[in-house]
């Protein structure tokens, strides 16, 4: 039996995944497999803003061309950093249970978000993040952050930040939770799209496929599917502050609500809806379009040539 060559960046995080998902495939498989660890464009321009220099999707291009090149077999990425659109010949196929998909805030003192000082730094590199805050507190200063999570912790302090705004899933997974202040309520700041979720690739030819669907959880799924959905209807990408999350109701029904933003934060147009779980990809759909019947079109249009410009 071949062993399964499993692709994913080299920071600490994704090596922790790809780790992960590893030990999944040898348990539930009884695949031996091997790490094929890469650097990505995003990973080398750190000095940029993602959403100057083409998006997260620069943080995926590297691992799905080493699947389509066969130098790997399989591709672990974080969910959120997957563009909306993939290449026809890769599928995903599974994405294993959900993390804590909210925004983490760690601050130094130990002060939550709404106790901040007047004017605090706070340092992130996500424009849903920055704009979402800015709505929140438009007293704060919104700091420009990039780099893996131990250097962004590192930040805090380094570059005379009050606080900053991290994946709870990530400092979760790194057994670094002690530092998290506050795990912020989605009602101030929506997740990203696939936020705390591991999106399993291979290429859809291989029959391996088949055999990784078993790590898949049908609800995680379930829920990654509609706010992708929604996330590719908006043609939405990292320059656009997208807050999009479902969840699997009481009922067993989705619950998927979607928040667009302009940059500053104010008026943001923002939907919710539920449909039975057949339903996903229509309802992500319909969240989109009813995001832009109801200025969402306008929005987008002043935002792509802000950035253009």
């Amino acid at each position: 039996m071949t062993t399964v060559r499993i692709a994913t960046r080299g920071s600490d995080l994704a090596l922790w995944q790809a780790r992960h998902v590893a030990s999944r495939i040898g348990a539930e498989l009884g695949r031996e497999c091997e790490l094929v660890p890469l650097t990505t464009t995003g990973d080398r321009l750190q000095d940029v803003s993602l959403a100057k220099v083409g998006g997260k999707g620069l943080f995926v291009k590297e691992i799905e061309q080493a699947l389509l090149d066969g130098r790997a077999d399989v591709a672990v990425h974080s969910a959120k950093d997957l563009p909306g659109v993939s290449p026809p010949e890769l599928g995903f196929a599974a994405f294993p249970a959900r993390a804590d998909p909210r925004d983490a805030l760690v601050s130094l003192g130990g002060v939550p978000l709404a106790e901040l000082p007047h004017g605090a730094r706070i340092g992130t590199g996500s424009v849903r993040r920055a704009a979402q805050l800015r709505g929140a507190r438009p007293d704060v200063a919104i700091v420009a952050l990039r780099g893996n999570v131990p250097t962004r912790l590192a930040k805090l302090e380094s570059d005379g930040l009050d606080a900053v705004i991290l994946a709870c899933a990530g400092l979760d997974r790194l057994e670094l939770a002690t530092h998290i202040t506050e795990r912020i309520d989605p009602d101030v700041l929506l997740p990203a799209v696939g936020q705390g979720v591991l999106a399993i690739q291979c290429r859809r030819d291989d029959p391996l496929g088949a055999e990784l669907a078993a790590l898949s959880d049908a609800d995680t799924e379930t829920c990654v599917r509609t706010e992708r959905a929604c996330q590719a209807c908006l043609g939405a990408d990292c320059t656009v502050p997208l807050g999009a999350h479902a969840v699997i109701d009481e009922a067993g029904r989705i619950r998927f609500r979607a928040r667009l933003l302009d940059a500053d934060g104010v008026a943001p147009i923002e939907r919710e809806a539920r449909a039975d779980r057949s339903d996903a990809e229509a309802l992500g759909r319909g969240i989109a379009e009813q995001l832009l019947v109801s200025g969402g079109a306008e929005l987008l249009g002043r935002l792509r040539a802000e950035h253009s410009a």
